[in-house]
């Protein structure tokens, strides 16, 4: 199996490359001179695009790629955790986007600071950059996967580390003179190319099934008798495994633990919230952001949905046979998605779709790089400098900003090395775990903001007990961890939802025991 490109794809990845070029130069032609801009952007990033910014940086090549898969296996009950979001979207704009503003902070984690000291900012940053190493380099690994599936025909070591250097110092280049500025832009370009390209599969699809609208929604509604709709939204069981991670009990709590942690502690996400003008500004990019992340989930759903059409209903498809669907590339399992491009989309599609994908998996990256830098510079190096009263221009920590935009790519990019040999030899489902790691993170980072929040309780060492406590509780709620140390009749594996609720309520306990050395009135 490869993927052979016609003229018109070629064609489409020329175009495409043009475009990167010359937007690439465009973002870049204004360099950010001070720390504010490289950072925040000045401040002055119209609401709108911070709203595309966001959306774009929750997406990336996984979902891309995972969305269709989920419409495939399932139904639109994924739609339905937005409710979660919603809410945790008024949470975040209610108590965290004005604090930050109201503290000039350059980073989440600078609140921590002001309010309990600067150890807390200082651990806490190191706990966020932790997971969004495993995180970011995992969805980078997959994108490098699905690269180096469509461009060299397999996935084969050389391929796949070949494809994740492209993509890191793709990113990285796209980024690098203008900063959070340059990162916006690129997401909104980003986001045009990929969300076409989805639309474009969704073309293709209905074009290729022999049924008229209503036919194709009433098979999804009932595509076997007695079985489940495939347009189910809602999901009101009570199930607290993996496999009922998005029941409406799973939305209204750990969902909106989720999206709190993910809006408002993770600075892959806030940092974009800040470069608005006003924390009115920020939270109106935010609440537009989670209304636009609905139909473009849904696009993605839809193309599984398609494909499930196509693929399990021969009788439909008037293909009586019903030949079985082997979803394997070069002996590894790949979605259906993947095996749709591969092998049945048409030419100029297929270029449009590749594309799509190392749009999504820029954007996911640029976001990284920016996120992490400002951690880096703003959380670690200056407070070193400043305690060792060490005193440089604000143009140094511009260019520390730079040099560590390219630590982190070459970060991420050993990371997703490392998930490919690893995936290879080892039965550990390291996907699944770095996908999910951000919820290691988030756990320790709820109980601490909720702590810091609500209470006047916390001390820089509780801070750090809450942390490795809420890591250590989610660790010991995998399911490998699981096997390993109990006896089968008393194992019991959890939905990640029901773990993030479970390590922010005994972080958030733990948080509470330390007593802050003197309340900051000017917090308050």
């Amino acid at each position: 199996m490869s993927a052979n490109y016609a003229l018109l794809d070629w064609l489409v990845f020329a175009s495409y490359g043009a475009i990167l070029l010359l937007s690439g130069w465009w973002f870049n032609r204004k360099r950010a001179n001070s720390s504010q801009d490289f950072f925040l952007g000045g401040n002055s990033m119209p609401t709108w695009m911070v709203a595309i910014s966001v959306l774009a940086t929750s997406q990336s090549a996984a979902t891309f790629i995972g969305g269709p898969d989920q419409g495939y296996q399932g139904d639109f009950s994924y739609i339905a955790t937005n409710i979660g979001a919603f809410i945790a979207a008024f949470v975040v704009s209610a108590f965290l986007i004005p604090k930050f503003y109201q503290q000039k902070v350059y980073t989440v984690y600078e609140l921590l600071e002001k309010r309990i000291g600067p150890k807390a900012k200082r651990r806490s940053g190191l706990m966020y950059l932790f997971g969004r190493v495993f995180a970011s380099g995992a969805r980078l690994y997959m994108a490098a996967i699905a690269v180096a599936m469509i461009l060299y025909g397999n996935i084969h070591a050389d391929s796949v580390v070949i494809a994740t250097l492209v993509l890191a110092l793709a990113g990285l280049l796209y980024t690098f003179l203008g900063g959070i500025r340059s990162v916006i832009y690129s997401d909104v370009l980003q986001s045009v190319v990929y969300v076409s390209a989805a639309i474009a599969v969704i073309w293709c699809l209905l074009n290729i099934i022999p049924a008229d609208f209503s036919t194709i929604i009433a098979t999804l509604n009932e595509p076997a008798p007695g079985a489940d709709s495939k347009l189910t939204l809602f999901k009101f069981d009570l199930d607290f495994t993996p496999s009922g991670v998005f029941n409406m009990a799973s939305v209204l709590t750990g969902f909106v633990l989720l999206n709190i942690a993910a809006f408002g502690l993770d600075q892959d996400m806030t940092q974009r919230l800040l470069t608005c003008k006003s924390p009115k500004e920020g939270s109106k990019a935010l609440l537009l952001s989670v209304l636009m992340v609905i139909p473009v989930m849904a696009i993605f759903i839809f193309i599984g949905m398609l494909l499930y059409i196509v693929y399990q209903q021969p009788t439909l498809m008037n293909n009586q046979a019903g030949e079985a669907v082997v979803q394997e590339f070069n002996g590894e399992k790949i979605t259906i998605f993947m095996y749709y491009v591969l092998n049945e989309v048409p030419a100029g599609i297929k270029g449009l779709v590749s594309v799509g994908i190392i749009a999504a998996a820029i954007s996911t990256l640029n976001s990284g790089l920016s996120s992490m830098s400002s951690v880096i510079v703003q959380d670690l190096y200056r407070p070193y400098l400043e305690k060792a009263n060490k005193h440089v221009s604000d143009h140094h920590f511009v260019t520390a900003g730079r040099v560590g935009m390219a630590v982190v790519s070459l970060a991420l990019a050993l990371m997703a090395i490392l998930c490919y040999f690893w995936q290879q030899y080892s039965d550990m489902p390291l996907l699944k775990f770095a996908l999910s790691v951000m919820v290691f993170s988030y756990s320790g980072l709820l109980g601490v903001y909720f702590t810091t929040l609500f209470t006047k309780r916390g001390s820089e060492g509780s801070v750090l007990a809450a942390l490795i406590v809420g890591f250590v509780v989610t660790l010991l709620m995998q399911p490998y961890m699981i096997d390993w140390l109990l006896p089968e009749s008393m194992r019991f594996y959890l939905g990640f939802t029901w773990q993030l609720c479970i390590g922010t309520l005994l972080s958030t306990l733990v948080c509470c025991v330390g007593k802050p050395k003197a309340s900051n009135e000017a917090f308050a």
